[in-house]
């Protein structure tokens, strides 16, 4: 075998690889409340939500079983399963977040599954989103709240070589980055 043969043999290989990952869908297979409260937090990025590959939604299945189940049996459900709370808790959640003027300069997309409510998305300092965190859990059946920051310090100032008069200075904004969205 020749090396032209081989590098194109790898070559086609790598060609074939990258239609196969090209073709993988994802979708919210479990039908997972997930949408944006607020968007008062320009060029935030937007999260994929729950989404799962049919691999992934099938090495899942199970597991979801159990855990919504398994609520019910130790006796801190009243409804057969966690899972079955997700579409009452998630409307009330986004309404409670909306009408907090507290969080209306930030872009949180949320997501609810077994009673655990998921925060992605971009809030301007750790101590709204600790607030945000803390406020949420005020909401009927909600068993966890899950949030996490990142803090992106971001300080822009124009060049003295410029001569110019430093037009912008942020000193903290914050990145909320949690949860199953950033699977890959």
């Amino acid at each position: 075998m020749t090396i032209q043969t081989i590098l194109f043999r790898l070559t086609m290989m790598l060609i074939a690889c990258d239609v196969t990952s090209a073709q993988v869908t994802r979708t919210n297979a479990f039908q997972d409340p997930f949408g944006s409260a607020t968007a008062g937090f320009p060029g935030c990025p937007v999260p994929a939500g729950p989404l799962l590959t049919t691999e992934e939604a099938r090495r899942e299945a199970h597991w979801r079983v159990e855990r919504g189940a398994s609520c019910f049996q130790s006796g801190r459900c009243r409804l057969p399963n966690a899972y079955a709370y997700d579409r009452e808790i998630f409307p009330r959640v986004m309404r409670y977040v909306q009408q907090d003027s507290r969080f209306d300069n930030t872009s949180l997309w949320i997501t609810v599954q077994r009673r655990w409510v998921t925060f992605q998305g971009c809030v301007r300092s750790s101590a709204q989103g600790v607030a945000l965190e803390s406020a949420v859990r005020q909401v009927g059946d909600v068993e966890a709240v899950i949030g996490g920051w990142d803090m992106i310090r971001v300080v822009h100032k124009i060049s003295q070589r410029l001569k110019r008069t430093p037009v912008v200075d942020v000193r903290v904004e914050s990145c909320l980055r949690i949860g199953p969205a950033l699977r890959t």
